[in-house]
């Protein structure tokens, strides 16, 4: 896979979430949801998430699903944080959350403080050109996340559809499919049943891309295929 020539930053990810709720008083509420389920809106309240993935998303008139974050443990989600309507939060996993009323969100402002960065994180990728460039700066952010070290790179320890990709990326299944296809190829990343692992060189090769570029587009297949 060869990225054009673009001046474009590299994204700079940040580490994944760590536990920003301070210690409180009297524990939380927690409750189990199962993976695929949608979590109830609240509006005085919002979630912890102490284990498992969500994404939270809207939809168009026309039902195009957009994805406007990914979410692990640490962060918080809920329709107070957002002024998008339709607001959905969905599991990707199982989940186990605890619920943040409003007389405590003063001492989850790092929480928020992180959820406000992860989200321009990913608006900086969602703007990425071309779309395959797009796409893999998204593998890498989710590897940093949510990924976890295996004999063969970095394992994305979630299970996404293409179609989800294509929701999170605004573009479309078909391209996620070739593009996918053509990382495979390029040795960028290898299949786990229905997991990605990217390779340690490709995911080096990501951050020094722009570099990269500048010279060659052509170095950037070289690096991730030695």
């Amino acid at each position: 896979m060869r990225f054009p020539a673009t001046t474009e930053m590299v994204i700079s990810i940040s580490a994944p979430t760590k536990a920003l709720v301070e210690p409180l008083v009297e524990p939380l509420t927690q409750q189990l949801f199962i993976c695929r389920q949608c979590i109830p809106p609240t509006t005085d309240s919002l979630w912890r998430i102490d284990r498992g993935a969500v994404r939270t998303v809207t939809w168009l008139d026309d039902g195009t699903v957009i994805a406007l974050g990914y979410w692990g443990p640490g962060d918080i989600v809920g329709h107070s944080l957002s002024r998008v309507k339709p607001y959905q939060i969905e599991c990707l996993t199982s989940v186990e959350m605890s619920i943040l009323p409003s007389e405590l969100w003063s001492q989850a402002l790092d929480a928020m403080l992180s959820h406000v960065q992860q989200t321009e994180e990913l608006l900086s990728i969602l703007h990425q050109k071309p779309v395959s460039r797009r796409l893999w700066h998204f593998l890498v952010w989710l590897g940093q996340k949510f990924g976890r070290d295996v004999d063969t790179g970095r394992l994305i320890d979630l299970q996404l559809t293409h179609q989800e990709l294509a929701e999170a990326l605004g573009t479309t299944r078909v391209s996620v499919t070739r593009m996918l296809q053509e990382f495979e190829s390029e040795g960028m990343l290898l299949r786990h049943q229905r997991q990605f692992i990217l390779r340690p060189a490709s995911i080096n090769a990501s951050f020094q891309l722009q570099d990269l570029l500048q010279v060659n587009p052509g170095k950037v297949a070289q690096a991730v295929a030695s």
